[in-house]
């Protein structure tokens, strides 16, 4: 068994300890999605977290599961594509990643929630707090965007000085895969290349690249096609002080998009992989962020 197999092994092994487990939901024939859910339910309040195209859902919020498995009910469903979560359909937009997603989620039965989406999976929860306003109360946006505007995109690969895009997020060499992780976390260490070759080979990091560069092209749009929904649910913005990819101008220019819903703090010395760069850090600010929206009158 390779060095990433074991440690998944253990992973998802310690995932079961503190009570979640994985389950496969058919959300129509051809579309399954894989969620780590609460093995039983217990009424607490449903806390989802949505992961960017890195790794699924455990190995993405995997410190966040640990810290938040005993006091809210915690999913972490693996989008279309990526751990065990596979449509035949040709559909690649963001939405129909929001809907898969929340159709699980009431599959599962949850009714109310809260989404914490990191990149990629904060442009999917954005989605569904667009869409399904019913059943996300609030989200907590990580290093993400709204939409992948021209504008957004340009300013984005200026600042990491790449040219594509899609090529830089789902890389397939070792040398893309290590300033992938350079330039997407705050003072990455260098590591051995056989472990970024691991990664590549049994991470998963080389499946279903064409799919989802699909779903990476499908979210760019022109300025002029981008209009700002009307979100309904409070908005907390959390970023790392030093993301390249969606620096902290853009997070305060969503602010003053979203309006008075919206709420912006950021981490310092942490990158764009925020939750993996400072998790404890991370973990501390999203439990405050938690506690202050269940004390609020309103929001019951």
């Amino acid at each position: 068994m390779s060095m990433f197999k074991t440690y998944e092994f253990f992973l998802h092994g310690m995932l079961k300890l503190v009570g979640l487990s994985p389950r496969k939901i058919e959300i129509e024939p051809g579309t399954v999605i894989n969620v780590w859910c609460p093995t039983k339910p217990a009424k607490k309040p449903a806390l989802v977290f949505v992961h960017g195209v890195g790794f699924d859902g455990a190995l993405t919020w995997q410190f966040q599961a640990f810290a938040f498995a005993k006091d809210y009910s915690v999913y972490l469903p693996d989008l279309l594509f990526f751990g065990g979560s596979v449509t035949d359909k040709a559909e690649r937009s963001a939405a129909f990643q929001a809907e898969c997603v929340a159709k699980a989620l009431r599959k599962l039965g949850v009714d109310k929630c809260t989404v914490v989406g990191l990149s990629y999976g904060g442009m999917v929860s954005f989605k569904m707090a667009e869409m399904y306003p019913e059943l996300v109360e609030s989200m907590v946006a990580t290093c993400t965007v709204m939409s992948v505007t021209e504008s957004i995109r340009n300013a984005g690969t200026d600042r990491l000085g790449i040219s594509d895009w899609g090529e830089f997020m789902l890389p397939d060499t070792v040398e893309g895969l290590e300033t992938l992780m350079q330039l997407t976390s705050y003072k990455a260490s260098k590591l051995p290349k056989w472990i970024y070759k691991e990664l590549l080979v049994k991470g998963g990091l080389l499946d279903y690249k064409k799919e989802r560069l699909e779903f990476l092209e499908a979210l760019q749009i022109s300025d002029n096609e981008f209009t700002v929904p009307c979100y309904k649910q409070r908005i907390h913005l959390l970023w790392g002080e030093n993301d390249m990819l969606f620096d902290l101008d853009t997070a305060r220019n969503m602010k003053r998009q979203i309006g008075e819903n919206a709420s912006l703090e950021y981490i310092e010395k942490a990158g764009h992989n925020v939750p993996l760069d400072r998790p404890f850090e991370y973990n501390s600010r999203l439990k405050k962020f938690l506690a202050s929206f269940s004390s609020n009158p309103n929001n019951v």
